[in-house]
């Protein structure tokens, strides 16, 4: 077994001409929450959606090992299945499709063997009961005249059925009130405490109030500049990026 789930070794990559990620370096332990901040426009997103294997990216440099295992070429589906996990800042709308059906569909996608209806159920019911959320939630079709907390509510709920090894979550707490962030919160610490390793993606850290942060980063520009402990987080909420733009211009 690998020592780390995810390592990124010198990753450039960008759509088509644009270059936005430039020589990243990332590792993450299992079981480890790692932070990842930045001014707009720094490449987090970016990052995320590459780590996932976006297609509208193309990598143009370097590697990403997961598991210890090389999936730089390697499809969406093909990451999924491994056990990667990304949250969408805007997620989809899909009418036709219950939040309950799509979750079945994907563990059935990703173990290759048929779901067991009754387990699935009582797993289905337990997440709502853990989440304080009504089952009735999971009938709706998959984001289709959901609110935004909802929607994040949603993938948090996503996050708990399909246990996933590593959780990119990106700008999840973003536009929330106070109890979405509550839940949001709850979830993210339940799949924690199963062992899940994480990173969050962000620029509030409400989300972070009640987690362990093992290691923060700040990109900037596509680099990543500084990277420490939770005191970072801290410090940026004093003092915001000046000294690490600065430090880049």
């Amino acid at each position: 077994m690998s020592e780390h789930i995810l390592e990124i070794k010198g990753l450039s990559a960008g759509i088509g001409e644009e270059q936005i990620l430039n020589n990243v370096d990332l590792s993450i332990r299992p079981g480890e929450t790692h932070v990842l901040m930045g001014p707009n426009g720094a490449g987090k997103s970016t990052l995320g959606n590459v780590i996932m294997g976006s297609p509208v990216y193309q990598v143009n440099g370097g590697t990403i090992l997961f598991d210890g295992e090389d999936i730089t070429g390697e499809s969406v589906d093909s990451r999924a299945k491994r056990g990667i996990f990304l949250s969408f800042q805007n997620p989809l709308e899909v009418p036709g499709l219950s939040l309950e059906a799509f979750l079945r569909s994907a563990i059935r996608e990703r173990s290759g063997k048929p779901v067991k209806v009754f387990a699935f159920k009582k797993k289905i019911e337990e997440t709502c009961r853990l989440l304080d959320m009504d089952p009735a939630y999971v009938e709706r079709d998959l984001n289709v005249g959901f609110s935004g907390g909802e929607k994040k509510k949603a993938e948090i709920f996503q996050l708990l059925i399909l246990e996933p090894k590593l959780a990119i979550l990106d700008e999840t707490d973003s536009g929330l009130d106070v109890d979405a962030v509550r839940v949001v919160s709850k979830g993210i610490d339940i799949f924690k405490k199963n062992g899940g390793s994480l990173l969050i993606i962000t620029h509030s850290t409400r989300i972070l109030d009640n987690l362990s942060v093992d290691q923060t980063h700040i990109l900037v520009d596509g680099h990543i500049v500084k990277s420490g402990d939770a005191s970072l987080v801290d410090r940026i909420n004093s003092g915001g990026y000046s000294e690490y733009t600065k430090a880049e211009g």
